[in-house]
């Protein structure tokens, strides 16, 4: 499954950049997070429990970004595991363009799926995906834009 979009934030390349790269914004901006774990500058871990279909699965897993082009692009890449439930892998590119006194953030995601959740069929799975993501990106231009940090 692909995902991509162009989202502007009323905020500094620098200042979205820096977002993206802290664990408290993107724990508060992933849904369904309930904890992430960095153990380096380019080593995160995470635990998110998601409603997919009929199925709440909760995911454990490694994420790896790639900052060498930062912070006008970087990459990241992720495996988790849903148990009995599947597994779940994928990654993005993201690329960051000043925009006035705001940014252009854009990002081309792949995911794949497999296990008893790649039975629920293509529609739902990129449906849930697509609805995700929206969230995830709704909740971090209100974090950015406000200049106050993880809102509650």
């Amino acid at each position: 499954m692909k995902l991509n979009d162009e989202i502007r934030i009323t905020a500094p390349v620098g200042v979205v950049y820096a977002a993206l790269n802290d664990p408290i914004v993107l724990k508060a901006c992933i849904p369904g997070c309930q904890d992430l774990v960095r153990h380096s500058e380019s080593e995160l871990e995470a635990t998110v429990v998601l409603k997919i279909g009929p199925m709440k699965v909760r995911f454990s897993g490694q994420v790896i970004l790639d900052n060498s082009a930062a912070p006008h692009r970087f990459s990241i890449a992720g495996t988790g595991s849903g148990g009995i439930a599947g597994f779940a892998k994928g990654g993005a590119g993201v690329t960051l363009e000043a925009d006035g006194p705001g940014s252009i953030l854009r990002y081309q995601a792949t995911a794949e799926i497999g296990g008893k959740m790649a039975q629920l069929g293509s529609r739902l799975v990129q449906s849930t995906a697509s609805k995700l993501s929206a969230q995830f990106f709704a909740r971090f231009v209100q974090i950015v834009e406000s200049g106050t940090g993880p809102v509650a």
